[in-house]
C-alpha cells in the first residue's frame, strides 16, 4: 500500500526540525512523496534572521543538476539527434583526437593517444576521462592537470561557479586543449562529463544555449517553470551558508552569483529550482519517462553502468552507491533498486521505485565533505520509516 502513516509523517516533521537553526541549518523544505500522497515541510528562514521559507522558495541544486541533464540527453537520444554509442566527434570536435596523461598526476606534456574515441555514453556514465577522483584532493602538491584546469577557468574541479567560466564554446576550447586524466571508458572521474554534455546538446539540437534545449525538451512539458540557470527574483532564493571556525559564513548571497544569467550554462551544478519542480522530474522517471522519454530511456538512466575496476578508488564520492546515467543508482542493500543524487551546496534528490517513495530536500548549507550530511541522510531515513 502506498503513503504514509500519520505518525511516521509527525516523526519526520520533528526530525525535520531538529536540524533547523541559525548555526545549523537555517532553513529547508522537505518533501515526501508515495502514490498520491505528498507531504512538504517548509521550515527556518532563507538567510539566518530573515524571511522564512515558503514551499517554492529556490535553491541552487547544484550537482542535482546532473539527473537533469541527463534526462534532456536521452531525450535527445530517443528524438534520433544523438546515438549512445556515436562518437561525439561529429559535435565536439575539441574531443576528436584527445591525448591522455600517463597518470593522473602526471606532468601535461607526458602523454599517449587515446586508445578509442569519446562517446555519448562515456560522457553520460562520467567515464569520458577527465574530472575530479579523491586522490587529486588528497595530494600533497596540486597536479598538473587541477592547475591547468583553474587557470583556464573551467569551474570543473571544485564547487560552481557562475560566474568564472567563459561561454560555452570558449570553455570546450579550453578543455580540449588539455590532456584527458584516465583513457575512454576506464574510469569513473566525477563532474565534467555533464558539463559536455550541455554543450553537446545545444550543439546536437541547433540550439542557440542550452537552456533553451532544457525548456523544450524537459521544463516546459513538466511543468517545471521555475528551474533555471539564474534566480533573478532574489526574494525567493535562499542565501547560501558555508561552516567555518567562527560559524555559518556567507557562501553566496541572494543577489550573487545566481542572480544573472551565466556566459556558461553548467549542465554539471548550475541550476536552481524548487521543490515541486524536482517533484515532476521524479514523478516523470517513476512513471517510466511519460511525458519526455522512453521508457527505455529511463531504463538506461536508472541501471548500473560502470564496471567494478571503473569506480575503484571512488567511494568516498559514490559510497556503496554505483553510477546509472548522469545520476547515482542503489546496488544493494534495504534501498536497492533506488535512484538519484545530490548537491553539495545543500540538496537531495531520491527516488525508489521499488518502494515508490520520493524525497527531496533541499537547503542552503554547503555540505562539509563529499557525503551528505545528517539533515538529509535523517530525513530520508524518516521518510522509509514512516512508509505504510
Amino acid at each position: 500500500m502506498s503513503g504514509f502513516s500519520a505518525d511516521g509523517l509527525q516523526r519526520l516533521a520533528e526530525i525535520a526540525a531538529s536540524h533547523v537553526g541559525a548555526q545549523m541549518v537555517p532553513g529547508l523544505v522537505a518533501l515526501v512523496a508515495s502514490g498520491d500522497e505528498v507531504h512538504a515541510e517548509a521550515l527556518g528562514s532563507l538567510s539566518v534572521d530573515g524571511p522564512v521559507v515558503q514551499r517554492d522558495s529556490l535553491f541552487r541544486i547544484a550537482s542535482t543538476t546532473k539527473p537533469i541533464t541527463g534526462a534532456v540527453t536521452m531525450a535527445l537520444v530517443d528524438d534520433g539527434l544523438l546515438t549512445l554509442e556515436a562518437p561525439v566527434r561529429r559535435w565536439l570536435p575539441e574531443l576528436a583526437a584527445p591525448r591522455v596523461l600517463t597518470r593522473m598526476d602526471a606532468s601535461l606534456d607526458d602523454t599517449v593517444e587515446a586508445q578509442r574515441e569519446i562517446t555519448v555514453r562515456d560522457l553520460l556514465s562520467f567515464t569520458f576521462g577527465f574530472g575530479m577522483h579523491v586522490e587529486m584532493f588528497m595530494a600533497e602538491t596540486p597536479w598538473p592537470i587541477m592547475v591547468a584546469a583553474s587557470e583556464a577557468q573551467l569551474a570543473t574541479i571544485g564547487p560552481p561557479d557562475p560566474k568564472t567560466a567563459p561561454d560555452a564554446d570558449e570553455w570546450m576550447k579550453r578543455l580540449g586543449a588539455l590532456p584527458l586524466m584516465a583513457q575512454p571508458g576506464e574510469r569513473w572521474l566525477y563532474n565534467t562529463g555533464a558539463q559536455v554534455l550541455g554543450v553537446l546538446c545545444r550543439r546536437a539540437a541547433g540550439a542557440a544555449s542550452y537552456e533553451d534545449v532544457l525548456r523544450s525538451r524537459i521544463l516546459t512539458p513538466l511543468g517545471m517553470r521555475d528551474t533555471s540557470f539564474a534566480a533573478p527574483d532574489h526574494a525567493r532564493l535562499a542565501t547560501a551558508y558555508a561552516n567555518t571556525p567562527d560559524g555559518l559564513t556567507v557562501w553566496d548571497p541572494a543577489d550573487g552569483r545566481w542572480s544573472r544569467r551565466p556566459a556558461f550554462e553548467d549542465g554539471a551544478a548550475g541550476l536552481v529550482s524548487t521543490v515541486d519542480d524536482l517533484l515532476a522530474l521524479a514523478r516523470m522517471l517513476l512513471d517510466g519517462g511519460d511525458p519526455v522519454l522512453t521508457p527505455g530511456a529511463v531504463a538506461q538512466m536508472t541501471r548500473d553502468q560502470l564496471t567494478p575496476e571503473q569506480r575503484a578508488g571512488q567511494e568516498m564520492f559514490l559510497g556503496e552507491r554505483s553510477w546509472g546515467l548522469c545520476q547515482s543508482v542503489v546496488v544493494s542493500g534495504d534501498r536497492a533498486g533506488a535512484y538519484g543524487w545530490d548537491g553539495g551546496l545543500g540538496s537531495s534528490f531520491l527516488v525508489d521505485p521499488v518502494r515508490d517513495l520520493i524525497v527531496i530536500v533541499l537547503t542552503q548549507r554547503v555540505w562539509d565533505g563529499p557525503q551528505p550530511p545528517a539533515v538529509h541522510t535523517d530525513i530520508q531515513a524518516a521518510a522509509y520509516q514512516a512508509l505504510r
